[in-house]
């Protein structure tokens, strides 16, 4: 079921913040994204000396230390580069893209846990690597931004999940309420490099930037041994681009344009079914008023056939959304038409957290009220749990969140209440004459 709300983690979500460009980046851009719009079939094959410009690495280096993260194989931190010099940083990998001396280091890998339980792997690149793929970010995204269609709005400068979510409740409103609701297995590991690089082709022919690219698609990846002592494995991806790495988002994105590019043209399905493609990345849903076995197969024979991109049977599925106790769960929402709440003879579209989005939600709070956290402050606990809170409510609140709000709100003063009695030995009781639900709320604990 394609259910996955934006992760928060800050590698895989990089997004360029065009509002902090230099003025001359800014302009660069510009005019890098005037040209690819004016002409469709031009190539581009002067950019390394804008990739590799002092203004530019300056800009990556701020984007790159603006989004933090954690250290790669060679353990050099964001905080210590600062400390160490940011100039002389900087100085030295201008030096090495002038002299074509730059050589990517190895991608470490870790695992961070999905909502099935399973892991995912994330790939997270040193510091001086994550700077130059932010570099050539800076330059070749205006091309292909000039290029993608509307029904992408994954890691885009100015899209967003919600910008997505809108789109589809603005679809089921119309009458689309059939949808084929696709799921890809491991598309960010899966993606041949011949054909990616054949895409990027079409638009960037600078071989500097080509080779920049293909270094980081073929970079070695570290992973820590799983027992004390062992000896870290090392290995070449031979497909795919390794989610954590700056540019992998965009990476993706030019894949996947293919697949808007024919679904919205003149003979896709966009006209001759007047169905309508919803992508986030590498997940999508089809919104049509019938999804008929043409409809079906051009799907599939594109995603499977052409792209040669698997997707997971036992996950995607047809589902019309009109259905009784059938429902729609896209980037963590649930879309289902539900009984009038005044009794009249119609039904409304009902837009709610999804299942699997509360069931996170609760793992998180467990994990931050758990025994392990015993040692905080609750001042600070408090502090901690409604920063997230906020973020949260500022993801979940369009549509009609109010019972889930109310759940979370229930699930955190429980934890809490748990925590403080764990604390003590002798337990621990709010002053006299409150509740502890009225002295959390006394403490300025956050409700939703």
């Amino acid at each position: 079921m394609n259910e996955r709300e934006p992760t928060t983690d800050r590698a895989e979500t990089f997004v360029v913040k065009v509002d902090r460009l230099p003025e001359q980046l800014a302009v660069w851009r510009q005019k890098l994204s005037r040209k690819a719009k004016q002409e469709k079939r031009f190539r581009f094959y002067s950019l390394y000396g804008l990739v590799s410009h002092p203004v530019t690495l300056r800009a990556a280096w701020e984007q790159v230390k603006a989004n933090g993260g954690a250290a790669g194989v060679d353990k050099v931190s964001i905080e210590q580069v600062t400390a160490g010099g940011e100039e002389a940083f900087l100085a030295e990998i201008e030096a090495a893209m002038r002299g074509k001396t730059y050589r990517p280091q190895p991608v470490r890998r870790v695992y961070i846990p999905k909502a099935s339980g399973k892991l995912r792997p994330l790939g997270i690149p040193t510091v001086r690597d994550r700077v130059v793929q932010t570099a050539v970010l800076l330059i070749v995204e205006p091309i292909f931004e000039a290029d993608f269609e509307d029904c992408s709005y994954g890691f885009r400068p100015g899209r967003s999940a919600q910008d997505a979510l809108a789109e589809v409740r603005r679809q089921l409103n119309e009458g689309r309420t059939t949808v084929y609701d696709a799921d890809l297995a491991g598309y960010f590991d899966s993606i041949p490099h011949d054909k990616l690089i054949a895409c990027i082709r079409m638009r960037v022919v600078d071989g500097s930037v080509l080779w920049l690219i293909k270094q980081w698609l073929r970079a070695p990846v570290v992973e820590a041994g799983q027992r004390k002592g062992q000896k870290p494995t090392v290995k070449r991806n031979k497909q795919g681009t390794p989610q954590g790495g700056v540019i992998s988002p965009l990476l993706a994105n030019i894949y996947l344009h293919w697949f808007d590019k024919v679904f919205c043209a003149s003979g896709g399905p966009a006209q001759w079914a007047k169905a309508v493609l919803v992508r986030y990345a590498d997940d999508f849903v089809v919104m049509a008023r019938y999804v008929s076995p043409q409809l079906r197969g051009f799907i599939e024979t594109k995603i499977e056939d052409w792209l040669k991109l698997k997707i997971n049977r036992e996950k995607t599925r047809i589902v019309n959304v009109r259905e009784a106790k059938q429902r729609l769960d896209f980037l963590g929402y649930s879309f289902r038409y539900d009984r009038d709440r005044y009794g009249r003879a119609r039904q409304y579209l009902n837009m709610i957290p999804s299942p699997k989005a509360m069931a996170r939600e609760r793992s998180r709070l467990r994990e931050m009220t758990a025994a392990s956290q015993c040692y905080k402050p609750l001042p600070v606990l408090i502090r901690e749990i409604n920063e997230h809170l906020r973020g949260w409510a500022g993801y979940f609140g369009k549509g009609y969140p109010r019972q889930a709000f109310r759940d979370i709100n229930s699930y955190v003063r429980c934890r809490l209440t748990r925590h403080v009695q764990r604390r003590s030995q002798r337990g621990y009781w709010p002053p006299k004459g409150r509740t502890f639900y009225q002295h959390f709320d006394h403490m300025g604990l956050l409700y939703l």
